[in-house]
């Protein structure tokens, strides 16, 4: 077994069983993108768009793309043909985007509303009254993507108190969302990366992205 399936098998099997693993694999090389992909790993997360379709582009077919980073509208058009689940969406607009070009492609694509749980205004997302203004508006015209749930990144912090409380919010959200809207058959809550993945999986992450802890330094 080489070291990055190494890795991976050492987080799967500290998970329980109702979070998965994403290998995020941005600015990382195909070659270790393969060596997870070999040893049996198929779920991967790209943070850019250009880089995300050169390697479905030059990687195996089944492999399973994650758009986890900041997606432009503009963009959307590139990865609609592909992507497996968009964790990142964080309007309105771009929503409307997503289900344009998905039916462009004949395809229902997988999305998650991200929604801003960290105290740094860098990290974009909706906040809570606007995701459930979302949410209590008219979707029905948005039949080409499929909304499964939320994602939130905490704060960059070394307070593992700050973090929970974090993901907390985000849990307890997720859970208010699926008692009010059942039609909207919410099944994953993404959050938790290489520093703080433990702590998502206690409070209801069912996918955590992790990429450091993995592959070891980018590009």
């Amino acid at each position: 077994m080489n070291q990055i399936a190494s890795h991976i098998k050492e987080i799967e099997d500290q998970l329980n069983q109702s979070t998965r693993l994403i290998a995020v694999s941005k600015r990382q090389s195909n070659d270790k993108i393969l060596d997870a992909y070999n040893s049996g790993f198929i779920r991967f997360g790209e943070n850019y768009v250009q880089e995300l379709v050169s390697k479905q582009e030059e990687l195996p077919k089944d492999i399973e793309w994650h758009m986890i980073g900041h997606l432009q509208s503009n963009k959307v058009k590139y990865i609609a043909p592909f992507v497996s689940l968009i964790h990142s969406v964080d309007s309105f607009k771009l929503l409307k985007e997503i289900n344009k070009q998905a039916l462009k492609n004949d395809r229902i694509i997988d999305c998650l509303l991200q929604v801003h749980i960290a105290k740094e205004d860098t990290k974009t997302g909706f906040d809570q009254a606007e995701l459930l203004e979302l949410l209590n508006s008219d979707l029905s015209g948005l039949k080409n993507v499929n909304i499964k749930g939320l994602m939130g990144m905490s704060t960059l912090t070394h307070d593992k108190n700050e973090i929970e409380e974090e993901f907390k919010a985000l849990q307890s959200l997720f859970e208010q969302i699926k008692k009010d809207k059942p039609e909207l058959s919410f099944t994953e809550l993404s959050m938790g990366m290489s520093g703080d993945w433990p702590l998502a999986m206690k409070n209801g992450s069912t996918l955590i992205r992790v990429g450091s802890a993995i592959f070891g330094e980018r590009l």
